[in-house]
């Protein structure tokens, strides 16, 4: 078997099993309110069906390096995606939501691995010349997973069931350890012992953090004494993780001389903006669709579904011009597509065609996609290759972080300014505004009469959302734009 096709199979062994965790982000978010009503439970009961796996997830994923090196990369590769599989059975099998919770911890356990490895081991079987084309088939896996994951999600949920979310692992899943066993090469075992203090201490400020994000906009953030418990356990745990790092004498969880490497750090930071990019714009949308203007799930999913195909396709193009073109160029301009779309989207409103929407959206996932691939491709241009796996696995953590951040901060700008927006419209309502009385009036109502007032008030509440999504929609544009001056710290380092 020829080099080539050895390496291609060792693609589709990985990136299946990539694009199996990735998609799993997103699929199940649009099945809850089907669980909700399956189970009995209420909102915040089944938000953990969520909660647990991005906690769990975030725990395990800096421990990607100690079980490579431990284990070797093929052994470890088949027996997380195995547990990831198993643990999706189990989801889609339980009988209450106490199980579903418990079973989406382990799938956060066993997939917590599963991107960080993909892309160690992506960057270890091409040459380095070769490169960004095997960052742009990663990051489709990665990037693509999420932004489909919802339209695949609502037409399962739809067609069969909020199970199949679950069950549509298992065939991908048993062909990437098919694949594996077959193909991917074992790779270098390194005796390692395990730093359980630098362990205790990573847990403890990432899973303090990924509950203070998860759960602070519900709990009206500060004022809650579990969320300023939460930023106190985070602080201690992270503070306390780099103080014992840099005195320890032995092997580390990751090694803090990773961050060093200014492209390795500067991408790192620019990644988590980029999680908020994606995950902040990715929440708003289908709220605003369903939410506010009434489509079907599957409408909505299918609405989604150009973003990501203009991210695949902006990730192909990328991947050609990477080795020809600065890197940098292509981020630059990747954020400025990503920033005209997201200044569009400051444009909805209620009356707006199929088209206003979809254009935006694309744009974005246009730009998202010349960001992630050559962002990726510098961050390990410059980085020892035996820091690869324990930096793939910081750098997914760091952008589950950024990602998580986004979430909470867009949830809170559009809880708020829905709030403050409904104030400001609401003093100009009263019966003696000619404009108001012209309103009912058309509607055969007047002013005075329960019908108009309940009419009054269901308008002022869609208005007053409308603008609070045009503020969030705002934050993520500007945030997004915020990066470019970060771009110029890295360096770019033609391949040899």
């Amino acid at each position: 078997m020829s080099r080539e096709v050895n390496r291609l199979l060792v693609t589709v062994a990985v990136m299946s099993a990539t694009v199996m965790q990735a998609l799993d982000t997103t699929i199940v978010n649009v099945a809850l309110p089907h669980i909700q009503g399956e189970m009995g439970a209420t909102p915040d009961q089944v938000s953990w069906v969520l909660t647990s796996y991005l906690v769990a997830s975030g725990v395990f994923m800096p421990l990607t390096g100690y079980f490579t090196d431990r284990f070797g990369q093929r052994r470890f590769l088949i027996v997380s995606i195995g547990g990831f599989v198993l643990s999706s059975l189990l989801c889609g099998i339980a009988g209450g939501l106490g199980e579903v919770v418990l079973f989406r911890l382990f799938q956060g356990i066993a997939g917590a691995a599963l991107v960080p490895l993909s892309q160690s081991i992506m960057v270890a079987t091409y040459p380095a010349g070769e490169r960004g084309r095997a960052m742009a088939i990663w990051g489709m896996g990665v990037m693509v997973g999420p932004i489909l994951g919802p339209t695949l999600g609502g037409w399962l949920t739809e067609a069969l069931s909020w199970r199949w979310t679950f069950f549509i692992n298992l065939p991908v899943g048993i062909l990437s350890i098919l694949l594996t066993l077959a193909y991917v090469p074992e790779g270098e075992r390194r005796e390692r012992a395990m730093d359980w203090m630098g362990l205790g201490l990573l847990t403890l400020g990432i899973g303090a953090l990924q509950w203070l994000l998860d759960r602070g906009n519900q709990d009206d953030w500060f004022t809650a004494p579990s969320i300023q418990f939460a930023a106190y356990l985070a602080a201690v745990g992270f503070v306390g993780y780099f103080l014992h790092a840099r005195g320890y004498r032995g092997h580390t969880l990751f090694h803090p001389a990773i961050f060093a490497d200014r492209n390795f750090a500067t991408a790192s930071l620019l990644m988590a903006f980029l999680g908020l990019g994606l995950f902040g714009s990715m929440l708003l949308q289908p709220l605003m669709l369903e939410g506010l203007m009434g489509y079907p799930t599957l409408t909505t999913g299918l609405m989604l579904a150009p973003r990501g195909l203009a991210s695949m396709f902006s990730m192909m193009l990328v991947g050609r011009l990477i080795g020809r073109v600065d890197p940098r160029a292509l981020i630059v301009s990747g954020i400025m597509i990503f920033t005209l779309g997201g200044w569009m989207t400051t444009r909805y409103s209620l009356v707006m065609g199929y088209a206003w929407i979809i254009v935006p959206m694309a744009l974005q996932g246009m730009g998202l996609g010349m960001v992630f691939v050559p962002l990726s491709t510098l961050a390990f241009s410059t980085l020892p290759k035996r820091f690869a796996a324990e930096a793939a696995g910081v750098y997914s953590l760091l952008r589950t972080i950024g990602s998580g951040i986004g979430i909470s901060l867009v949830a809170t700008v559009l809880t708020r300014h829905t709030a403050v927006a409904w104030h400001n419209v609401g003093g100009h309502i009263d019966p003696f505004n000619p404009a108001v009385a012209d309103y009912l009036h058309g509607l055969g109502l007047s002013a005075g009469s329960p019908r108009g007032a309940g009419v009054l008030a269901a308008e002022l509440g869609r208005q007053a959302q409308m603008i609070a999504f045009l503020d969030a929609y705002t934050f993520v544009a500007v945030a997004f734009a915020a990066m470019i001056p970060l771009v110029f710290v890295m360096r770019h380092q033609r391949p040899a």
